[in-house]
């Protein structure tokens, strides 16, 4: 196998047209040089230069060498700098996939926080609800996918698959616990209540989610005994409050989802008994070593405990 610091001897000797004069260029001593040289015609398998008394002259074999070492040093000189500047947050890129309510709430301070801490760092963002979002992840098309599940799916879903968790395989770095909110219209008989069961809303028309999110509003209704009369079906928050808010019917939504929605014609309730969704940072063991991917998952660490 031909090594780069044989090339690099080489180029050295073809330049000086010495093994001293190379050995002074390269800081190392004449033997040394030699020894290189040995090592390099042995991988070669042709010898690369003609010794005569004190001449020494490159073989058609060592021109050829020669001529390529140039480019491939070149090369991996450049390759070694770009490494480094990735390795030092220099420079690099992280694709970010994130479901819609953190990527109005999680990412905005997170992704600012990288531009200022490490300008070369580009950070991109697509938005994909779980468990798209995950498997995006897992077929390399994002570095860092930001969830959710809900705890009793979850344990409900492990206990019917006999296996282990949905991301076992995965980094999982937590942020928060979402809690749930009743969204009513303001006229609505229990607008004031201030909380509300489930159980209270049995007869409402239901505004419902994404298809998690609506799997579990359903769930969650048939363990308070009744099944919810969706009539309308949105993945857009603010297309949920503006349903609820002009009387269309009522709906259960994340507090995250709310912190960048108007609530115009619509009050909030807390729901009783509490519910919560687990929403995570997400990545690839190997990923979770590079820098700009670590980086990132701090950031939006951080930005979900403010």
């Amino acid at each position: 196998m031909i090594e780069a610091r044989h090339l690099r001897v080489l180029r050295a000797v073809a330049a000086t047209g010495s093994f001293s004069a190379a050995a002074r260029e390269l800081g190392c001593t004449q033997p040394a040089v030699s020894q290189q040289m040995k090592a390099l015609e042995g991988a070669a398998g042709t010898p690369l230069l003609i010794r005569s008394g004190r001449e020494m002259r490159l073989t058609e074999a060592g021109r050829a060498l020669v001529r390529h070492a140039t480019g491939i040093l070149a090369g991996l000189t450049a390759a070694e700098e770009e490494v480094a500047a990735i390795a030092g947050l220099r420079s690099g890129r992280v694709r970010l996939v994130s479901f819609p309510s953190g990527s109005s709430t999680l990412v905005p301070m997170a992704l600012a926080e990288m531009r200022a801490a490490h300008p070369g760092t580009r950070v991109s963002l697509v938005e994909a609800e779980p468990p798209g979002s995950v498997e995006m992840l897992r077929s390399g098309d994002c570095e860092i996918a930001l969830a959710f599940r809900y705890p009793q799916m979850g344990a409900d879903a492990e206990a019917a698959s006999g296996g282990g968790g949905e991301w076992d395989d995965l980094v999982l770095r937590p942020l928060l616990n979402d809690r749930l909110v009743g969204v009513v219209p303001e006229g609505h008989e229990l607008a004031g209540a201030g909380a509300v069961g489930i159980a209270e809303l049995a007869g409402e028309p239901w505004i419902a989610g994404c298809p998690r999110c609506r799997g579990h509003l359903v769930e969650v209704c048939e363990s308070a005994g009744f099944t919810p009369r969706i009539d309308f079906a949105t993945d857009d928050y603010p297309t949920v409050v503006g349903l609820v808010g002009a009387g269309l019917g009522v709906a259960v939504l994340p507090e995250l989802a709310l912190e960048s929605v108007r609530t115009k014609g619509a009050t909030t309730l807390e729901v009783e008994p509490a519910v919560r969704r687990e929403v995570v940072a997400l990545t690839l063991p190997d990923l979770a070593r590079v820098p700009a991917v670590a980086a990132t998952l701090d950031r939006l660490e951080r930005a979900a405990r403010r």
